[in-house]
């Protein structure tokens, strides 16, 4: 099948800078789509940058609820200065993904060209539009991308940075990868992005780290401006800009490491907390991977949720939890600990559950004695799936006792102490055992 999409990257000058085979390609659509600087023949092109990859579809009445099609002679300059021209429709995007996906949708089959900036693989609308298109349909024709040209810039190895994307996005999204010695590079949203990432910053102790703002990448206009975040002015700042983050820690900056088990007090809690040492075996058991999605059954203050889906890229979660205040702890321990992503389901369970997705994986932490409610987790969780239940009173033994006898899967004693004083003297006091329960679901 001769593919009907070609979705073509460009660089700062525009369509009239890309190779001849591509601009045959752009001259031989019927329908271009992209933002609207890019689809503009003025010389006046604005400065390239961060574009939402939204768009609006058409409503019932066949009208579109944001800039209207239009057709156009669109310039190509060839090879030589030579103008070459073709008449087709140019559309430029709305806000909205998903009626952007519908517009595309409704072009299948026909000759389309979409016009996206850098490398519409990476964060792009590429990466969008392959969940929802065959392979054999579209062609995809990267150019470089922000990040290849400010790791170039910067002379940073690209392969030793988090390249992450802060558009459309919030800025908490960066906080499981401020780590001491760590370099990340991000694209922006606006003028608005800089000065929230260096309150962040600034908060989480990393205040002395150097951040640098490149404008206008590959452009007459391009800019560079480094400062360490607490003296950075973003008051001259653009909109099209990535951000470039060398972190340095201040003295006692708290280190909130990926790797399961982070400190107790990373955590807003009432105290019913899955404690550090527990928590680190607890996440080993589930064994968070790319995409997998976990319940957090009887959530608390949602740490096991939250070490999940810091644990494996694109790893998901949703936190089932009964009290309001416990439900507003969770809210903000996503907020600090970079997961707002992560779903808060109020309610009691199992009534909660419904509606919701199959998880491949499910923590039932509080409740455990109750026997409906292990039953309703373990139907719920799929094929393959992993159930981890921690219990620390009899009645809760009992229950997954029980359960393992019917249904298999390791049983385990979890014992940890902890150094105290005793009036003089120091004293290593045990915790209350942990008895957890790890089965796979065939």
């Amino acid at each position: 099948m001769t593919p009907w999409l070609n979705i073509v990257g460009v660089g700062e000058h525009g369509a009239a800078d890309l190779p001849r085979s591509l601009k045959a390609r752009v001259a031989a659509a019927k329908t271009i789509l992209g933002p609207s600087r890019l689809l503009s023949p003025s010389p006046t092109l604005p400065a390239r940058g961060s574009v939402p990859l939204g768009g609006a579809g058409e409503t019932e009445a066949g009208q579109h609820d944001g800039p209207q099609p239009r057709s156009n002679t669109f310039p190509l300059a060839g090879r030589e200065g030579e103008g070459v021209e073709t008449a087709q429709t140019l559309v430029p995007w709305n806000p909205g993904l998903d009626a952007m996906i519908e517009q595309v949708a409704a072009l299948r089959g026909t000759p389309t060209v979409i016009l996206a900036t850098g490398d519409p693989m990476w964060f792009g609308i590429g990466a969008t539009l392959a969940r929802h298109l065959a392979p054999d349909e579209a062609s995809i024709h990267p150019q470089p991308s922000a990040f290849q040209l400010a790791a170039a810039r910067l002379h940073w190895p690209l392969q030793h940075v988090a390249a992450i994307s802060l558009h459309g996005r919030p800025v908490e999204l960066l906080q499981p990868h401020v780590l001491p010695g760590n370099r990340i590079l991000a694209l922006t949203s606006d003028r608005t992005t800089a000065p929230r990432v260096i309150a962040m910053l600034i908060a989480r102790g990393y205040g002395q780290s150097l951040l640098t703002t490149l404008e206008n990448l590959g452009g007459q206009n391009e800019r560079l401006t480094s400062a360490p975040a607490r003296i950075f002015d973003a008051a001259a700042i653009g909109d099209f800009y990535t951000i470039a983050i060398d972190c340095v820690a201040d003295a006692g900056a708290p280190l909130l490491a990926a790797v399961p088990g982070l400190p107790d007090d990373a955590f807003v809690s009432d105290g019913q907390l899955t404690k550090r040492e527990v928590r680190a075996a607890t996440l080993a058991k589930l064994a968070p991977y790319p995409g997998a999605l976990l319940w957090d059954v009887g959530a608390g203050s949602g740490s096991i949720a939250i070490e999940w889906m810091r644990a494996a890229r694109d790893a998901t979660a949703i936190a089932f939890e009964r009290d309001p205040r416990r439900l507003a702890m969770i809210a903000a321990n996503t907020a600090a600990l970079g997961v707002p992503g992560l779903q808060i389901v109020g309610g009691e369970a199992p009534a909660s559950f419904a509606g919701k997705p199959a998880p491949d994986a499910v923590f039932l932490g509080g409740d455990v004695g109750n026997i409906a409610l292990l039953d309703a987790c373990w139907t719920a969780l799929r094929s393959g799936g992993r159930l981890v239940a921690n219990a620390v009173t009899l009645d809760a033994e009992h229950a997954l006792y029980s359960r393992q006898a019917t249904l298999g899967g390791e049983l385990a004693r979890i014992e940890v102490s902890t150094l105290e004083t005793l009036g003089d003297h120091r004293v290593m006091r045990p915790r209350m055992a942990v008895t957890q329960w790890l089965a796979v679901k065939p």
